[in-house]
């Protein structure tokens, strides 16, 4: 069955941030927080009356600063990351097949979608999947830094977000022209970058974009890699 999350977003840096709560349950997790919106995720949990049990990464970002750190400090929750990202002060490093319960029967099933970054994660729940930047609304993320690969992104989201029924809900980290919101069969059938290219042509593709550098790169990296928190002297 497909349940909505709730969908907040940063229109610094054009993240979105997702609150995952079952009808009538009081447990709660939420997906890639932003440092500055904090107090505004907290202020919907106890409006709500949830208490969070999990802060998910996607991967270390490079163009914002997480609150995982201080959310997981303030509630009691535990930080959730993928194991391949060097987010090494996170409690539970998650590894490809990972099933993720909380709530009274809720589960989030783990898929390691490499190719954005080396570690990228992709969570599935209750039939929506939450892709941060390895598969964005008719895209997908750049794969020229972190150990990013244009060849297991590709692989990623046709050997794995692909193969989930078409009708799964497909939430993106990002989306930078006013959409929330897709379908894993929209974008098997539409998705510009994907649709009606081999392996060879998407990595060339990819190859000649160009992208600038983040602006926040230096400084997001190493924040992210310890939970967005102070490094201790």
């Amino acid at each position: 069955m497909n349940l909505n999350p709730i969908q907040l977003f940063d229109t610094d840096s054009s993240t979105f941030t997702y609150i995952l709560v079952a009808p009538g349950e009081k447990e709660a997790v939420i997906i890639d927080p932003v440092e500055r919106h904090w107090e505004r995720d907290l202020q919907h949990l106890q409006r709500l009356g949830l208490k969070l049990r999990y802060v998910f990464e996607t991967h270390a970002h490079a163009d914002h600063v997480t609150s995982a750190g201080r959310l997981c400090e303030l509630t009691g929750a535990v930080a959730a990351v993928p194991g391949g990202c060097g987010i090494t002060p996170a409690e539970l490093q998650l590894k490809d097949g990972d099933v993720i319960r909380f709530g009274a029967d809720e589960e989030i099933r783990v898929l390691h979608t490499p190719g954005h970054t080396a570690g990228s994660m992709s969570y599935v729940w209750r039939g929506n999947v939450f892709t941060g930047d390895t598969l964005l609304i008719d895209g997908c993320g750049r794969t020229d830094f972190q150990s990013g690969s244009a060849e297991s992104l590709y692989d990623s989201v046709t050997s794995k977000l692909f193969t989930l029924p078409d009708d799964t809900l497909m939430w993106p980290g990002h989306d930078y022209k006013g959409q929330a919101v897709s379908t894993i069969g929209w974008e098997k059938r539409h998705n510009a970058r994907m649709v009606n290219r081999s392996r060879a042509d998407f990595v060339q593709l990819m190859g000649e974009l160009k992208l600038p550098k983040p602006k926040l790169i230096d400084v997001a990296v190493p924040a992210n890699q310890n939970l967005g928190l102070p490094h201790s002297a």
